[in-house]
This record gives C-alpha cells, sequence and structure tokens, in this order.
C-alpha cells in the first residue's frame, strides 16, 4: 500500500502537467476572455438542452455497460448499474489519479460478487472499445458533409467496413460470453456517440446559429478520439488542442471550436456531480437486493 499511493500521486500531478501543458498551447493562441466572451454571449436555453442530452446520452451508455457486465453471469439491477457509473464519471473527472473510475468499478464489481477480477476488465474494456468504435461510425458519417475530408470518404468507408469485420469476429473468436446481443449493445453505443453530437450541436447553436454545423462536430468527434487517451483530466486539454489543431485544416474558427470542448467538459463535470454522493458512501451503490431489470 505504501508504494501504490505514491503511485498514485506520481499519476495525478502528471495528468495535471499534461493538462496544464496543452492548455498553455491552446491559450497561447486563444485568449481565455474571448471564450468567456462568448459563453456570456450564449443562448443559455440551448446549453440547457445540451446538458438534458449529455445527461441523456450517459444514461445510454450506461445501460451500455450494464450489457457487457451482465454477460459475465452477475445480477446486477440497472439502478445499481447506474449508481456504479455515475461514481465513475465523478472519479474520472475529479479524482483523476490512481485507478480512475473504470479501475474504482472493477474493485466495487470485484469486492460485492467475488468474481475473477479479469472479467470485469474485459467488460469495460470491450464496452470502451464499442465507443470508439461507434466515435469512427459517427466521425464516417459527418466526413459526407465536411468538403475538406470529403475526397478521403470511400476510402475512410471501407476501411471502416473491414474494421468493423475484422473487430466483430475477433470478438466472437476470443470473447464469445461478450458478442451475445453484438447489434443491440453497438445499436447503443452509436445512440451515446450520436447525443453527445447533438449536445455538441447545441453548444454551438448557443453561441452561433449560422455556423456551418458539419466541420464543427466532425472535429468534435476527432476530439474525442483524443480525449481518451487518459493523459489528461478528464479530456481536458487534450479536446481543446485537436480542436485548434483542426481550425486550419477543416476550415473552423478556432475560438468557436474551443469553446464547444470546454463547454462540454463542463458540461460533463456538473453532470458527474452525483457521484460526490456514492464517493463518500459507496456502500450504498450495492445496498439493496439486486434484482435484474430489463
Amino acid at each position: 500500500m505504501s508504494s501504490t499511493k505514491p503511485a498514485n500521486l506520481f499519476k495525478l500531478l502528471l495528468k495535471i502537467f499534461f493538462t496544464a501543458l496543452l492548455l498553455y498551447f491552446v491559450f497561447r493562441k486563444i485568449h481565455p476572455g474571448e471564450i468567456l466572451s462568448i459563453l456570456k454571449k450564449s443562448n443559455w436555453l440551448f446549453l440547457v438542452f445540451a446538458f438534458v442530452i449529455f445527461s441523456l446520452s450517459q444514461f445510454v451508455s450506461s445501460s451500455r455497460l450494464l450489457g457487457f457486465l451482465r454477460d459475465t453471469d452477475i445480477e446486477i439491477s440497472f439502478r445499481k448499474n447506474l449508481k456504479m457509473y455515475v461514481l465513475g464519471m465523478f472519479y474520472n473527472i475529479f479524482l483523476p489519479g490512481g485507478v480512475g473510475g473504470d479501475g474504482y468499478k472493477v474493485y466495487l464489481l470485484k469486492n460485492h460478487f467475488k468474481k475473477p477480477v479479469g472479467q470485469f476488465v474485459t467488460a469495460l474494456l470491450l464496452d470502451r472499445i464499442s465507443g470508439l468504435w461507434a466515435v469512427g461510425g459517427c466521425l464516417l458519417f459527418m466526413a459526407f458533409f465536411v468538403p475538406a475530408v470529403i475526397s478521403y470518404f470511400f476510402v475512410a468507408a471501407l476501411a471502416f467496413l473491414i474494421a468493423t469485420i475484422i473487430y466483430y469476429f475477433i470478438e466472437r473468436k476470443f470473447f464469445p460470453r461478450f458478442s451475445r446481443k453484438w447489434l443491440k449493445k453497438h445499436g447503443k453505443a452509436i445512440i451515446v456517440q450520436s447525443l453527445q453530437v447533438a449536445a455538441a450541436g447545441c453548444i454551438l447553436a448557443s453561441a452561433s446559429g449560422d455556423q456551418h454545423f458539419a466541420p464543427y462536430l466532425f472535429s468534435f468527434l476527432l476530439s474525442s478520439l483524443a480525449s481518451v487517451v487518459p493523459v489528461t483530466v478528464g479530456g481536458l486539454g487534450a479536446r481543446e488542442y485537436v480542436m485548434m489543431n483542426a481550425a486550419a485544416l477543416i476550415g473552423i474558427e478556432e475560438n468557436l471550436g474551443v469553446f464547444i470542448t470546454a463547454t462540454f467538459w463542463l458540461i460533463s463535470a456538473v453532470a458527474s456531480l452525483p457521484g460526490v454522493y456514492y464517493a463518500l458512501r459507496p456502500s450504498r451503490i450495492f445496498s439493496e437486493a439486486a434484482v435484474i431489470s430489463e
């Protein structure tokens, strides 16, 4: 235990360092005052819509995770899984050091259900991969409406199709128990990413209703891929850095693009605040009798 705490502290400091470094590069080109100015002039009704849509995406995302967890043959209700999911969100954003949200979920599941930890690690890993697959699908769809990348559309579509086939058969071959209801799980993954794109669209609409949305939303999806790499605090900094660099390539306004990702991070942070309760009282997650509910 004595060696674990310094390691966790080091990971936390490293994430804070990379977050600060990437934000430093972003705000060397874009003054933070420009982002605040856009926020002050925004239509807050659209921001409320963005919050509601994002929250709905997390509701669906927790349902997708539940499908993978039930493949480990545990009896866990939707409600308990949702509590654990919200706690994971809170850990990822506000307590980014150490094992992170997914690691803490594995810890809770192992302690409660007394099953091998490898099953839960596999379930959460495949859940993450399904999310990345969905980002790729949404990127492909959005690319069709972005002039700067439309010439690569058919090559990208072929690559995505081949990758999907390989991905499916690898899961069927090596993780057969988790390949059950494949279409249902990955359909939910598409819904999650589509809702998050819609939330980003509402953020953009709050600031400017006359923009061409597709290039911004395509760039937002690119930034989502960057945020998956766990080197920053909840993806903060990574998204903004990608958005800033996408501006010249895709033809978007730097400050508006960074406004979208920064506001999206704030919305996700607010949505994760209920996790504070379960961080303080984790025993409440599994306090009731576990009953499977569809």
